[in-house]
């Protein structure tokens, strides 16, 4: 059970890597935070705990994923569609 969780974190951390390559404050800003926060709870043993933690993680990833759709939505709303009402 134990190496289920540990591919799990492990999965979670390449994802969430991967997300942090687009991040506004800049992917080595991202890196930076998501490695502090992976290691603040490094030392977690519950396996309930560590499930509770991969979920908040599954949460993020579903915000940096809607963060980056609404910045590829304003990109192209501004591209086709001026503010200008002529």
């Amino acid at each position: 059970m134990a190496n289920s969780l540990r591919r799990e974190v492990l999965y979670l951390y390449k994802n969430l890597l991967y997300l942090g390559r687009e991040y506004p404050k800049g992917a080595d800003y991202f890196r930076s935070r998501l490695k502090a926060a992976f290691l603040k709870n490094k030392d977690v043993k519950d396996p309930e705990q560590i499930k509770q933690l991969i979920a908040r993680g599954q949460f993020v990833i579903r915000e940096l994923e809607a963060l980056y759709y609404l910045r590829k939505y304003r990109a192209l709303k501004q591209r086709y569609y001026s503010d200008d009402s002529h």
